[in-house]
Order: structure tokens, then C-alpha cells, then sequence
């Protein structure tokens, strides 16, 4: 926008989904200056895809350090809601009731179970309580199951929020903490300035002293101009949404959840497909008929929406904190699990990021993981 005046600010946060407006919320809690650039609606944000869930089961296998992360943000989810609802009065529907991973026949069954004792076997893992549930028990605890339903794994820590009520109370908290936010922002530039950086696009300029490239996908096209690794690789995720229906499934499936306000969701479709959002009726006729075997109350249910989106990967899958090196002040944050993380991200990494630095506990997290050479 030529002609426009520069904004200054303590910290620029590119990107606008999750993550970033859980980080700018957290920052801007900590009292720091904090302006938002969000890309907008055209953005291939991962955000408009989240099953909104805050899981714990089935995480880190590969990276023991990742479910210590991840079991310490669902722990601190219910300091998250609350603070939400003192700033904002929205109630984002936390509940943490405990998580199911349902199996359909018994070879399906003993593969979760094997997976889930690799996880725990491995050094470091962090222990935290799951049992695993044979067909009868699984009906006792889940009602109305089918009679496919071999069995379940059952993680009392997993739970759920109403993602749009999230996303919106991030967004209204960080603005009544006084953080600017620009819209339909798309970042065109960046570079070293005097005293920090400048970031230019159709907006105008932004000098920040400090910045955090929390874009998602777009971190991959941001992260090189300041000395940083991000190769990403979407990841695409089809969801499917019923009319609403009187509560019958209070615990939340890592395939399936019921949301408070009563219609199901289904979803966790992975397919690599590049920058492909369409969706496709073969993969979510499979979704759906999986879901039917599971609950076959289902069946009767009108679906009213489906849609597809794109999860943000890293070479491993897990997440990535780095600060550059060459230009210090740069940040980057990018991660798939954006809801089970965002309290970490809002009480945990903000506030370091408020002091100029990145948590200990975000230390095994670095790109430089990426570099390990490979035992022979």
C-alpha cells in the first residue's frame, strides 16, 4: 500500500491460524507489542480443517520428547480455556473426558496394541496411563457401538474443544490484549533493518525488533530468507459433517468426535496430493463406512458438509522451533497438531518468546535434527 505509514512493533507474527494467533494471544498476554499478518481465506491454512482435537494417545512415536510436549499442552489446556473465557467470555467447550481408538477386527486390534508398546518402550518416553479394552468393556464405556468393534485403546488425557469457538477466541482475545491484526495481509518481503526487520507486502511495511513465521504451509516459501529450514510437505485430510443429533458419543475417537453442539464429526483421511483441496467421494465413502461399522446408528444421519484441507508436515512429522541463527530475533513455529499444542504455544513458548528466546523444553525441536548424520 504506497503512501501507507510503517507500523512498528515489538513482534510481527506471520500467519493467522492456530498457531500463530495462539502465539500472538500469548504474547500479547505478556504485554509485548504484537502485530498479526494474516494471509486470509486464501491461505492453505490447516486451520480449516482441524478435528479439534487435544490428543495425547498414540503421540510421539519416533521422538519421545514430542509426547512429553504434547502431554504437557493437554495438561495445560484447561488454564488455556479458562483465560480464554476471562478475556474474551467465550467458552471454547473444553472437555477432556478421555480419547478411544477404536479397532474393527482383532488384527486391527493387536496392531494398535503393538504400536502403542513400541511407544512406550522406547527411552525417555514419558508415562501416562492407557488401557487396552476388549469388545464387552468397550460397549460398556461406549454404548452404542457395533458388533464389528473388536475392541479400543483408551487414553483418559485425549479430549476435544469446538474448534470455531477456538479460533475465534484466540482472535478476540489477542485484539482485546491490544494486538493489531492485518488481514488479507500476504507477506511479498523481508529483511534485516535497523533495530530488527522490515516486512512489506500489499499492507504496507511493518518493522518489528522481533518476528515469528508461524504461516504453516507458507513457512516454506519465508523460513530461507532468514536462515531457516522449513521443508514442509502438505498432507491432505477430508472431514465430514452430519446434521445434529441428541449427545450419544461423550468421548471423543481419534476418527470420529461429537461436538457439543451435536453433529458428528469424521475425519483423519491422510493422502499425499500435493496442494489438492477437492473432495473426493471414494475417500470419504471409506471414512463413512468405516464409521457406520463403528456406530451404526450413522447410518440414518444426513450428511450436511464435507470438505479438505492440509496439514503441515515436516521431514518427520513432528514439530519445528527454531530461531535463525544468521538473523537473530527470527523465529519459526510450525507443527500439525495446532489444537492439542496451542497451550503450549499460548502459556509456553509465548512467554519465552517475550524474553527473546525459545523454552528448554522446545530444544529438541530444532531443524538441526535434520542433520544428524545417519549410524552406518
Amino acid at each position: 500500500m504506497r503512501g501507507a505509514p510503517i507500523l512498528e512493533t515489538e513482534i510481527a507474527v506471520i500467519g493467522g491460524g492456530l498457531v500463530g494467533a495462539a502465539l500472538a494471544y500469548g504474547l500479547a498476554r505478556e504485554r509485548c507489542r504484537v502485530c498479526v499478518l494474516d494471509e486470509g481465506d486464501v491461505a492453505l491454512r490447516a486451520s480449516r480443517g482441524n478435528f479439534a482435537l487435544v490428543w495425547v494417545q498414540s503421540k510421539g512415536l519416533g521422538m519421545p520428547e514430542y509426547a512429553r510436549w504434547t502431554t504437557a499442552s493437554a495438561a495445560l489446556w484447561p488454564a488455556l480455556a479458562a483465560a480464554l473465557k476471562e478475556d474474551t467470555g467465550i467458552d471454547v467447550g473444553l472437555s477432556q473426558p478421555g480419547g478411544f481408538t477404536l479397532a474393527l477386527s482383532e488384527a486391527e486390534l493387536q496392531s494398535r496394541i503393538e504400536a502403542m508398546q513400541r511407544l512406550h518402550n522406547q527411552p525417555a518416553m514419558p508415562r501416562y496411563p492407557y488401557e487396552i479394552l476388549d469388545h464387552a468393556e468397550t460397549r460398556r464405556r461406549l454404548p452404542a457401538i457395533g458388533r464389528e468393534v473388536a475392541g479400543s485403546i483408551y487414553c483418559p488425557l485425549d479430549g476435544h474443544v469446538n474448534s470455531l469457538r477456538l479460533f475465534g477466541a484466540l482472535h478476540r482475545g489477542m485484539a482485546r490484549r491490544g494486538a493489531v491484526y492485518r488481514a488479507n495481509a500476504a507477506v511479498d518481503t523481508i529483511a534485516p533493518a535497523a533495530g530488527g526487520f522490515a516486512v512489506k507486502g500489499g499492507f504496507g511495511e511493518v518493522r518489528a525488533a522481533r518476528l515469528m513465521l508461524a504461516a504453516g504451509l507458507g513457512n516454506g516459501r519465508l523460513a530461507p530468507r532468514l536462515g531457516l529450514e522449513a521443508y514442509l510437505v502438505p498432507n491432505k485430510g477430508q472431514i465430514i459433517v452430519t446434521e445434529k443429533v441428541a449427545p450419544f458419543l461423550h468421548h471423543p475417537l481419534h476418527t470420529l468426535r461429537q461436538t457439543d453442539e451435536g453433529g458428528l464429526m469424521i475425519g483423519d483421511s491422510q493422502e499425499e496430493r500435493g496442494f489438492d483441496t477437492s473432495v473426493a467421494t471414494p475417500v470419504i465413502s471409506v471414512m463413512a463406512e468405516r464409521a457406520i461399522r463403528m456406530f451404526p446408528l450413522l447410518a440414518r444421519l444426513n450428511v450436511v458438509r464435507s470438505w479438505a484441507a492440509l496439514r503441515v508436515m515436516s521431514q518427520d512429522g513432528f514439530p519445528v522451533y527454531e530461531q535463525s541463527k544468521a538473523f537473530a530475533g527470527a523465529f519459526l513455529a510450525t507443527c500439525h497438531s495446532g489444537v492439542t499444542l496451542a497451550a503450549n504455544h499460548a502459556l509456553t513458548l509465548a512467554p519465552a518468546l517475550a524474553r527473546g528466546s525459545l523454552p528448554a523444553a522446545a530444544s529438541p525441536f530444532t531443524s538441526e535434527r535434520f542433520h544428524v548424520p545417519q549410524a552406518a
